[in-house]
């Protein structure tokens, strides 16, 4: 009865839910890998809080009061209950009396890497997919030539030599950007905005060259395609072509690879943001492992891994559900 009523989803539909029970199962194993990793850090994680002065009785109080004391099973399943119900747990550098929340110490920084994430999705997403048409357009001519050149030279640079070029050309010796993004709330947008170019401009190079070739690729694939023919037959100018006919039949790999990009610029923002300062997500994980901030290194990891996975289902449900032969397996 239920193998009969599972052939009755439509397969979209089991295909949806397949790959997101496959998401919470990898998440799953991601968050066993995230605290296994943490808590094997090595170092007195309370003498490096309190200081190399502190008694031993106040580092076993310190430990006692954080659960720092108990089994790793135990802090394990005890901080995923929380997850699931909303609570991160409590900073390390919390002071008796004066408890310090990682929800509250990542809500504002969340906020400022979404920001940052999303605006350079809604330049680089138009801008690759633009210069991917024009160089299927004109395959062959110099302009595709210079395009595919200046994005080899892109990828084969890694992000944090990207921005230290930026900074040391842009924002040292010509003095048009500042060199740290330290933008807080209050600031006026063009400020704001001002002040996050140099990150956005950074992120967008890095992730902008493998979509562009994406998309120059899928375009020139379709345009072998019979239909494509008949439209040249039937006297179509090539814009008319791509844009017509090419296009619309290249979404799926171009979709996918977007999503894929998109899960890689969640995680390349922490590069970025510690290059620049930027008070990010990203930013805040760096200084708590510095700090040894075992519950905020645990969130923020989280977050970055949850973010990752759902991008990346995403882009699984996309490249499935545009192409039949995947859609529909024999």
């Amino acid at each position: 009865m239920i193998l009969r009523n599972l052939k009755m989803v439509p397969p979209l539909i089991r295909t949806i839910i397949s790959r997101l029970l496959l998401g919470v199962l990898t998440l799953a194993a991601v968050s066993v890998i995230i605290f296994s990793t943490v808590s094997m850090l090595p170092g007195n994680f309370a003498t490096a809080i309190l200081g190399q002065s502190a008694t031993p009785e106040t580092v076993a109080a310190f430990k006692s009061r954080l659960g720092l004391d108990q089994p790793v099973a135990t802090r394990y399943f005890r901080w995923v209950g929380g997850v699931l119900h909303g609570d991160l747990g409590e900073s390390l550098s919390s002071s008796p009396g004066a408890p310090r929340f990682v929800a509250d110490i990542i809500s504002s920084r969340l906020r400022n890497t979404f920001l940052l994430a999303s605006v350079t999705a809604l330049i680089a997403v138009p801008l690759s997919i633009v210069l991917g048409v024009l160089c299927a357009l004109y395959r062959g001519a110099a302009f595709d030539r210079v395009v595919n050149g200046i994005s080899l030279t892109t990828i084969s640079i890694p992000e944090f030599l990207i921005a230290y070029i930026l900074l040391i050309f842009v924002a040292v010796r010509l003095r048009w950007l500042p060199t740290l993004s330290n933008v807080k709330d209050g600031m006026d947008v063009a400020d704001w905005v001002w002040r996050m170019t140099l990150p956005v401009l950074t992120l967008t190079i890095g992730i902008i060259a493998h979509m562009m070739r994406m998309t120059r690729s899928a375009i020139i694939g379709v345009l072998s395609s019979p239909y494509i023919h008949m439209a040249k037959c039937k006297g179509a100018s090539p814009a008319r072509v791509i844009l017509r006919h090419a296009l619309p039949n290249a979404w799926a790999p171009i979709a996918n690879v977007v999503a894929v990009n998109l899960a890689y610029l969640v995680v390349g923002v922490v590069v970025v943001e510690t290059v620049f300062v930027y008070p990010g997500i990203g930013q805040t994980m760096v200084d708590a492992v510095r700090t040894r901030d075992l519950p905020l290194v645990q969130a923020c990891a989280l977050i970055f891994a949850s973010a990752y996975i759902l991008l990346n289902l995403v882009a699984d449900i996309i490249a499935i559900s545009t192409n039949p032969k995947l859609l529909h397996p024999r």
